[in-house]
């Protein structure tokens, strides 16, 4: 599919140096923008991650203290 953008001239300067003759500029755009999402997407998820252990972590560090009562000295 094809689009159009518009990006600065330092941006697109940036890229041409980045690819130097490697690849195309929408490969790397494309490639480029693929990380970006998926950065975002693990962004989101660690965010969801840490929310359901500060949401637990009371009953877990209860549980450990619990756990740990048990636990014999070496």
């Amino acid at each position: 599919m094809k689009t159009s953008i518009t990006l600065s001239k330092n941006l697109i300067s940036q890229i041409d140096e980045m690819t130097a003759g490697e690849q195309n500029r929408s490969a790397f755009i494309e490639a480029a923008v693929a990380a970006y999402i998926e950065l975002l997407r693990r962004t989101r998820r660690d965010r969801s991650d840490i929310d359901i252990l500060n949401r637990l972590s009371p009953r877990l560090n209860k549980e450990m203290k619990e756990f740990l009562k048990h636990q014999v000295e070496i």
